[in-house]
């Protein structure tokens, strides 16, 4: 069995077999696993978690608490805010119109924003050039290929909004009166309405 290497300077955990190069900006607290790579400029926050053969391109943001399942690769161009969830076989992308003969160059490539707390379900892909909204939840395996707003529930291929999620990740139901809702697990209140929900 392969121990873990700590750093005593910022109690991160890094594991032997995973790649951390040169000038990337490592957070206190951060475990990066195995046969993961973290690219030079990237930037991972305190408290964040990178599964197995996780990869983060260079200049990618990263922010607190965000946990990155097994098997996804965060390319140039993606920024995750703070407790954003990434499920196992996530995809990312950064070119719209990828040709293998017309290579992109970076100034070229899409960028795609993740707000605070939201969850990315197993293997959905997100198109590049799109931002999803705090605490939006995106069902496993559905393709993003358009904005999300904050707090709604996204499925299918394409993905379209079904419902709106709570904060804590509960779907909201139950309606306190016309245009609000209150979460059945956490009591937080909403206002909604065809198009957006806000948290009171």
């Amino acid at each position: 069995m392969t121990s873990v290497k700590q750093s005593a300077g910022d109690a991160c955990l890094v594991h032997p077999t995973a790649i951390v190069d040169e000038g990337a900006q490592i957070g206190k607290g951060v475990q990066i696993w195995h046969f993961s790579h973290v690219m030079c400029g990237a930037r991972i926050g305190d408290l964040s978690k990178l599964g197995q053969n996780v990869f983060v391109d260079r200049d990618v943001f990263i922010g607190r608490g965000v946990k990155i399942q097994n098997n996804v690769s965060v390319y140039r161009g993606v920024t995750l805010e703070d407790d954003v969830f990434a499920g196992p076989s996530v995809v990312f992308t950064n070119v719209c119109r990828p040709r293998s003969a017309f290579p992109r160059k970076v100034e070229e490539y899409g960028k795609t924003h993740v707000g605070k707390g939201a969850t990315l379900g197993a293997n959905a892909t997100i198109v590049c050039g799109i931002t999803i909204g705090e605490h939006a939840f995106i069902g496993a395996g559905s393709v993003v290929t358009r904005d999300v707003p904050p707090f709604a529930l996204m499925v299918g291929v394409p993905a379209r909004r079904t419902g709106w999620v709570c904060a804590c990740g509960t779907k909201l139901s139950q309606k306190k009166k016309a245009g609000q809702a209150e979460c059945p697990a956490c009591s937080r209140h909403y206002d909604i309405n065809a198009t957006q929900c806000r948290l009171i």
